[in-house]
């Protein structure tokens, strides 16, 4: 254990926080917020777990993190305006968006390691589906998709993802995709018999 691996625990503690609460919020404008938020820190996880056990196996889901946080930051600020125009904006960034996705992740997945480039494959497809779900309107679709996400990012952080020896499982990035799982739960309980019952509250920045 060196001092990225107890960095990346570190990281990963505080993304949870940020994902456990961002699939409590009915809201898309804080929510994306919150959740722009938690994919920085997430981002900053994968780099310190890559400098601890290997690079290469850590790029592509370094770079679907980075596209993460600003994906979701610029649609926080498309969607507190609210208007025709930043409707507009919002659709022709989310088009913008698949396109980098699909040109970094085809990139990411030829070159990671041949043993886990399945792996990686299969993230991509997922992480594409998640993205056109925050887009789309209501609070489902972004809350099944995050479900899938996680199910495929859990099996990154075993030790299928983990090579060259060193069969560590990421017990964080498990935690990690753990929680939204969890928070999408939680989140069901908490509306499906009252659908009206208030969200977490968090100040307007």
């Amino acid at each position: 254990m060196n001092n990225w691996f107890i960095a990346a625990q570190v990281l990963g503690v505080i993304t949870i926080c940020f994902e456990f609460a961002s699939y409590q919020i009915k809201d898309k404008t804080r929510y994306f917020l919150i959740t722009g938020i938690g994919s920085f820190f997430w981002m900053t996880m994968f780099i310190a777990i890559g400098m601890a056990t290997g690079m290469s196996t850590q790029i592509s889901l370094i770079v679907a993190s980075s596209y993460s946080a600003i994906r979701n930051i610029v649609f926080y600020r498309i969607f507190s305006k609210d208007t025709p125009q930043s409707k507009e904006a919002g659709l022709i960034f989310l088009l913008a968006m698949i396109v980098v996705a699909l040109i970094a992740g085809t990139l990411s997945v030829v070159n990671a390691p041949e043993q886990v480039r399945w792996l990686h494959a299969l993230g991509m497809v997922a992480a594409l589906s998640f993205v056109v779900g925050q887009y789309l309107p209501g609070v489902h679709y972004v809350r099944v998709t995050v479900v899938i996400y996680a199910i495929v990012v859990l099996l990154t952080q075993t030790p299928i993802n983990i090579l060259y020896g060193d069969f560590r499982w990421n017990i964080m990035g498990i935690l990690i995709e753990s929680a939204k799982i969890i928070s999408v739960a939680v989140f069901y309980v908490r509306f499906i018999h009252e659908p009206k019952k208030p969200q977490l509250q968090f100040a307007k920045p």
